[in-house]
């Protein structure tokens, strides 16, 4: 699904090298967590694989199901099928959630060259989304995240991938400030989407997100490198005797 080699990324306005040949290959279907200590370039390589501005690739590559996606506008890596909830979402004050996400869902839609959805089916598919993922009918009404608590956030982040269905899905630290009840509702939402074909990239620095989403293959990243692979007993590991002992393993 995803295949990513050498990759090497560095601050655009200042000389700092963050990512430092990142090799990853994600199988369809599968679920991918990352671990690793702080500024160890974790949500550096989302917001890479996403688009955001303010990087620059030096060297590698990075295909979503054989296509470049590094060669590729945000909006076209949406389409294609990428999708990044992020660590701390952002309120949109004045945009309706509704009109938000319809517009987010045609939008993709027509990039695809597939025909829109109608205002009646995408209200029918939204309040069923939303009800499956415990999302109050007022949530859908309100400016996007304006006065949502953590978990609001987080949950209306998971309706978001719900309503858009991507191939691939990215999770920037989801557990990050949400209480055990509400990292429960997030990871049944994610669960939910769990299909074989959907393939899920779960950053965190935290087990007990794990305990919820149970991942497939664990990476530990340090200094801008995978440093170690293995299944999700090398989660507990972690959680167990922290990262040291790895980092010294692998010095």
């Amino acid at each position: 699904m995803l295949e990513i080699k050498n990759l090497c990324v560095q601050l655009e306005e200042e000389d700092k090298k963050i990512l430092r040949g990142v090799n990853l290959s994600l199988e369809a279907g599968k679920v991918h967590a990352i671990m690793g200590p702080n500024g160890s370039g974790k949500s550096t390589l989302s917001y890479v694989l996403s688009g955001k501005g303010g990087y620059e690739v030096t060297e590698g590559s990075a295909h979503l199901e054989g296509n470049d996606i590094l060669e590729m506008e945000p909006e076209e890596r949406a389409a294609a099928g990428l999708f990044l909830a992020f660590q701390y979402p952002v309120e949109i004050p004045g945009v309706g959630n509704m009109t938000f996400l319809r517009t987010a869902v045609n939008s993709q839609r027509k990039l695809r060259g597939e025909p829109e959805m109608s205002a009646g089916e995408f209200l029918k598919v939204v309040r069923a989304k939303a009800k499956d993922l415990k999302i109050d009918a007022d949530m859908l009404k309100r400016p996007v995240n304006v006065g949502f608590s953590g978990g609001e956030k987080k949950r209306n982040e998971i309706l978001q991938m719900a309503m858009l269905e991507p191939k691939m899905c990215i999770l920037d630290e989801t557990d990050s400030g949400l209480d055990v009840d509400a990292m429960k509702l997030v990871a049944q939402g994610v669960n939910a989407l769990r299909d074989g074909k959907r393939t899920f990239l779960v950053i965190t620095h935290y087990q007990r997100l794990l305990d919820h989403i149970k991942p497939d293959v664990v990476h530990i990243m340090a200094a801008g490198r995978i440093i170690k692979s293995g299944g999700p007993e090398l989660a507990l590991e972690v959680e167990n005797n922290g990262y040291a002992d790895l980092l010294e393993e692998t010095a």
